[in-house]
């Protein structure tokens, strides 16, 4: 028996080998792609929109202080790219504001600018928890901010020459604060208000009857969109 039973499984063994080795490429097992999944970062756009004030305007020596400084509103409009790790997040953002500076020297309206701000920020949030969906949070923010006046004339000041201009970088800071609530698995809206700081602001460098805005400041009301890209895969 046992000279039958040794080439028996001699050739079973033999047979199994030779199909083996004729199986196609394409039947045989394929190790998994390797797959990378860009969790827990995200997109931000961001409208808003700003009351500005200043605590006063300061001309230089030899010329009357204006009153009655009035910055108005502008609209803000914004975008970024953030990380989120739990309830801590951080994100860049830049955004650009313009707004109509107006003071009054001897008549209301007298002096008059304009002025505009491209501001980058560095941010870091609180997630304060999540209820139903809504997260609100807290933030605060710090970089720079390109700050332009131009067109500032005042009727008082005649020596000098009227239309001045003037580009500086101000370190700028901001507080945040605010809730943002899923309407998609991957998307929020956010509603928050923040608080930016662009300091002292000049409307000429070392010219005559030149004014400075002194902490220049914005309270703004803004609504955005957090897009994350988690479930987002890429083979």
């Amino acid at each position: 028996m046992r000279r039958f039973a040794l080439p028996l499984m001699a050739g079973i063994l033999a047979s199994e080998a030779a199909f083996a080795a004729d199986i196609p490429e394409s039947w045989a097992p394929q190790a998994p792609a390797s797959v990378v999944t860009l969790s827990n970062w995200y997109l931000r756009g961001d409208l808003g929109y700003g009351w500005f004030r200043a605590d006063r305007a300061i001309s230089s020596p030899g010329f009357a202080n204006p009153t009655a400084n009035d910055l108005g509103r502008g609209f803000i409009g914004g975008a970024g790219i953030g990380y989120k790790s739990h309830w801590l997040r951080a994100d860049t953002t830049i955004d650009y504001t313009g707004i109509n500076y107006s003071g009054t020297i001897a008549t209301p309206g007298d002096a008059t600018a304009k002025v505009s701000a491209l501001t980058a920020l560095a941010n870091g949030y609180l997630d304060l928890g999540s209820w139903y969906g809504l997260t609100p949070y807290v933030g605060a923010g710090a970089g720079v901010s390109q700050v332009k006046t131009s067109d500032y004339t005042s009727a008082v000041a005649p020596p000098f020459a009227p239309g001045l201009s003037n580009t500086q970088w101000k370190f700028a800071w901001a507080l945040m604060s605010g809730a943002a609530i899923n309407v998609l698995p991957n998307v929020a809206v956010d509603v928050g208000y923040r608080y930016l700081n662009l300091g002292d602001v000049a409307t000429a460098s070392d010219a005559a009857g030149a004014m400075t805005l002194k902490n220049l400041a914005a309270h703004e009301v803004r609504v955005g969109v957090r897009w994350s890209f988690d479930n987002v895969r890429i083979p």
